[in-house]
């Protein structure tokens, strides 16, 4: 299993309406940037994802599984970009803020600090298991 990161602003699209979306999942689209493209196309059917509010918080909030791998994106017109279909795991215990992110000195080499334009990003095993370690305090 690989573990990723999806940013969403919440005013766009937020973890309640993923988890609202239920079972079925819902399609992460609208991406354009080809190396966050990429990203999707490298996932597989039950990786997990961070789902990380942008601009609005900035901080994880919850967790979302791949039951869908990529395929074209509806939402665009060349058909070069892919989505993929995700579904709600759970919400955080506590939201992981940029902020606490960025003072573990354990973290420092995760794309969210060095690319934070990027909006699908892979995440280590040893990092998703700090991230989560940190969601529980």
């Amino acid at each position: 299993m690989q573990y990723w990161l999806l940013k969403s602003e919440p005013d766009v699209w937020s973890i309640d309406q993923q988890k609202k979306a239920g079972e079925k999942g819902a399609p992460w689209d609208g991406v354009r940037n080809y190396q966050a493209a990429k990203n999707l196309k490298t996932m597989k059917k039950g990786d997990q994802c961070f789902f990380y509010h942008s601009n609005i918080g900035k901080e994880i909030v919850g967790i979302v599984e791949v039951v869908k791998e990529h395929y074209i994106d509806k939402t665009d017109k060349s058909g070069r970009f892919v989505a993929v279909t995700v579904k709600f795991l759970k919400r955080l215990d506590n939201p992981v803020s940029l902020e606490q992110i960025k003072k573990n000195k354990d973290l420092s080499h995760l794309s969210l600090i060095k690319q934070s334009r990027l909006s699908v990003m892979p995440i280590d095993s040893k990092s998703w298991k700090i991230l989560n370690k940190m969601s529980k305090y």
